[in-house]
């Protein structure tokens, strides 16, 4: 159900960071005409952490409604609090999304062993489908695959959103897992090469500005295309250092505001971009043709 190129979808907001629920349902059209294979609500991408819980379920319930069916809805309900998470990922099973993605406990820095009761608890009291998520150059909390393997055997543990773009990590997931867990990417620079190892595709920022160009390269390479694969792939490099210039989601917004997607908003403690990195963003836009 989950395969191919699932993008972390932006929040839309206006110039004074309200939501722009405009261009969100904009968006979503744009990726569902785009060939985009799932579309991912409110995670990082979506500044879920300066977004209030009435917004949060909001912003996963318009997605879900303009969706229609037409492609699965994945729900960041993630929290550093297990109660919360309970919480989120129960309100998105009620808006209807198709499966909920779970970061790992950012700032409080649990062990092994309280992420593995942290997840358990989640899957036990929400009866959706869950991906859990390991960032940990943004939560200072590292999921390891022997924790992702006991994980695994919970029956709506379906996957893992690996963004340490570390193909080692990758290949002991799948080593530990085998077929009981799917291993998604979270690393556009190597989400090629996690594919074609027996990954089911990526959870991309870049999607949000190429959206057929990484569905293309992801369908090509879960077929083991690598030569075209990589053909694709070429032309979205100068992108995938290019967003994240600066942190994430602020090149990516900026980007969707040159393409005449959105309007410039952010919220603080996030700036618009720079400046100096306009134009080398916008360079590598060009240089993707998307400009």
């Amino acid at each position: 159900m989950f395969n191919g190129s699932m993008v972390a979808l932006v929040t839309p907001m206006c110039s004074d960071g309200t939501l722009d629920w405009e261009s969100l349902y904009r968006l979503v059209d744009f990726h569902i005409n785009n060939k985009t294979d799932a579309i991912v609500a409110v995670g990082t991408t979506g500044e879920s952490a300066t977004l209030d819980v009435e917004e949060h379920i909001r912003v996963i319930r318009e997605i879900v409604d303009q969706v229609d069916g037409r492609v699965p809805v994945i729900a960041g309900t993630g929290a550093n609090c297990t109660s919360e998470a309970i919480d989120l990922t129960r309100a998105a099973l009620k808006a209807g999304a198709d499966a909920c993605l779970l970061v790992t406990p950012y700032y409080n820095r649990p062990t092994q062993e309280g992420l593995y009761l942290h997840f358990r608890a989640i899957a036990e009291a929400v009866p959706i489908p869950q991906i859990l998520y390991n960032v940990p150059t943004r939560t200072a909390c590292d999921l390891l695959p022997e924790t992702v393997a006991r994980l695994a055997d919970i029956s709506n543990i379906i996957g893992i959103k690996e963004a340490t773009g570390d193909m080692d990590r990758g290949h002991k997931i799948l080593e530990l897992c085998g077929e009981k867990i799917d291993l998604y990417s979270g690393d556009d620079s190597t989400a090629m090469e996690c594919i074609l190892m027996g990954g089911r595709g990526t959870i991309s920022v870049t999607a949000n500005v190429a959206p057929k160009m990484v569905h293309e390269m992801c369908s090509a390479a879960l077929r083991y295309d690598r030569e075209t694969a990589e053909a694709i792939n070429i032309k979205l490099k100068s992108l995938y250092t290019a967003l994240f210039l600066e942190a994430n989601p602020i090149p990516v917004k900026w980007a969707l505001y040159e393409m005449n997607h959105i309007a410039e908003g952010i919220r603080l403690p996030l700036t618009i971009l720079s400046e100096c990195y306009r134009e080398p963003l916008r360079q590598a836009l060009h240089q993707a043709q998307i400009l």
